[in-house]
């Protein structure tokens, strides 16, 4: 059964310059550590396509509005964060959605 929720889903697509993709391990590595400064976000995850390395998804998931709005403005995250957007080759396809019904996830 679906329940209207709080929580803000986010779903990003990053397009990453051909010759930097060996460079975006690192950058997510420093992001996934960055995101545990960011008590509301729930869910933080990179996803590489497995057809095409260049491309980059996250998944995030927020408690609520005040969470997302917070998103990026730590101390880890905001370098963290400009170090990746130095890879990519424009800004990120941002998708924001409200989570309807899930496995493994209290909405």
């Amino acid at each position: 059964m679906t329940q209207q929720s709080e929580k803000i889903s986010l779903l990003a697509k990053l397009s990453i310059e051909e010759e930097k993709v060996a460079d975006v391990a690192a950058c997510l590595d420093g992001l996934i550590a960055a995101a545990d400064e960011e008590p509301g976000l729930l869910i933080y995850s990179a996803h590489v396509d497995s057809a095409d390395p260049s491309t980059v998804y996250f998944f995030e998931l927020y408690e609520n509005q005040a969470a997302l709005d917070v998103h990026g403005k730590g101390e880890m995250m905001r370098p963290a964060m400009k170090a990746l957007g130095g890879l990519l080759k424009g800004r990120p396809e941002v998708t924001l959605m409200s989570p309807q019904a899930a496995k493994g996830l209290e909405l």
